[in-house]
Protein backbone atom coordinates (compact mmCIF):
# COMPACT_ATOMS: atom_id res chain seq x y z
CA UNK A 1 0.00 0.00 0.00
CA UNK A 2 3.26 2.16 0.62
CA UNK A 3 4.29 2.23 -2.67
CA UNK A 4 3.66 5.47 -4.36
CA UNK A 5 3.80 6.08 -8.27
CA UNK A 6 6.12 8.78 -9.38
CA UNK A 7 3.25 11.24 -9.78
CA UNK A 8 2.26 11.00 -6.15
CA UNK A 9 6.26 10.83 -5.09
CA UNK A 10 6.42 14.45 -7.17
CA UNK A 11 3.62 15.34 -5.33
CA UNK A 12 4.83 14.71 -1.81
CA UNK A 13 8.31 16.18 -2.70
CA UNK A 14 6.21 19.48 -2.99
CA UNK A 15 4.34 19.26 -0.23
CA UNK A 16 6.53 17.84 1.92
CA UNK A 17 7.94 21.67 2.80
CA UNK A 18 4.57 22.66 3.10
CA UNK A 19 3.59 20.20 5.16
CA UNK A 20 6.82 20.74 7.72
CA UNK A 21 8.06 17.92 6.95
CA UNK A 22 5.97 15.51 8.81
CA UNK A 23 2.98 13.27 7.78
CA UNK A 24 0.47 14.79 9.22
CA UNK A 25 1.53 18.05 8.04
CA UNK A 26 1.58 17.15 4.55
CA UNK A 27 -1.36 15.37 5.19
CA UNK A 28 -2.91 18.77 6.12
CA UNK A 29 -1.34 20.48 3.22
CA UNK A 30 -2.99 18.18 0.53
CA UNK A 31 -6.11 18.04 2.10
CA UNK A 32 -6.02 22.44 1.78
CA UNK A 33 -4.75 22.02 -1.72
CA UNK A 34 -7.66 19.88 -2.88
CA UNK A 35 -9.92 22.33 -1.40
CA UNK A 36 -8.79 24.71 -4.20
CA UNK A 37 -9.23 22.32 -7.01
CA UNK A 38 -11.50 23.29 -9.91
CA UNK A 39 -13.55 20.64 -11.42
CA UNK A 40 -11.57 20.43 -14.26
CA UNK A 41 -8.57 19.44 -12.40
CA UNK A 42 -10.02 16.01 -11.82
CA UNK A 43 -6.93 14.25 -12.74
CA UNK A 44 -4.67 16.42 -10.07
CA UNK A 45 -8.01 15.41 -7.47
CA UNK A 46 -7.24 11.66 -8.38
CA UNK A 47 -3.81 11.55 -7.49
CA UNK A 48 -3.92 13.71 -4.56
CA UNK A 49 -6.82 11.59 -3.43
CA UNK A 50 -4.29 8.51 -4.26
CA UNK A 51 -1.48 10.06 -2.49
CA UNK A 52 -3.37 10.96 0.74
CA UNK A 53 -5.02 7.49 1.12
CA UNK A 54 -1.29 5.93 0.87
CA UNK A 55 0.09 8.59 4.02
CA UNK A 56 -2.95 7.66 5.64
CA UNK A 57 -2.37 4.18 5.47
CA UNK A 58 1.27 4.54 6.81
CA UNK A 59 2.54 5.36 9.96
CA UNK A 60 5.50 8.08 11.06
CA UNK A 61 8.13 6.35 10.90
CA UNK A 62 7.48 4.91 7.20
CA UNK A 63 6.77 8.39 6.27
CA UNK A 64 9.94 9.62 7.76
CA UNK A 65 11.83 6.64 5.67
CA UNK A 66 10.82 8.01 2.27
CA UNK A 67 13.44 9.21 -0.11
CA UNK A 68 11.47 12.79 -0.62
CA UNK A 69 14.41 14.67 -2.64
CA UNK A 70 13.09 15.50 -6.23
CA UNK A 71 15.17 13.22 -8.62
CA UNK A 72 15.99 16.17 -11.49
CA UNK A 73 16.95 14.74 -14.46
CA UNK A 74 20.35 15.63 -16.35
CA UNK A 75 18.13 18.34 -18.18
CA UNK A 76 17.31 19.87 -14.99
CA UNK A 77 20.69 19.93 -13.31
CA UNK A 78 21.92 22.74 -15.88
CA UNK A 79 18.78 24.74 -14.83
CA UNK A 80 19.96 25.15 -10.93
CA UNK A 81 23.30 25.97 -11.93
Amino acid sequence: MNDFTFEEQNLLCIYNGAGGGIRAGVIAALTEMRGYLEPDEAELRELTGSALDKLRGMDDAAFSALDLIPDFGPEDAAYGE
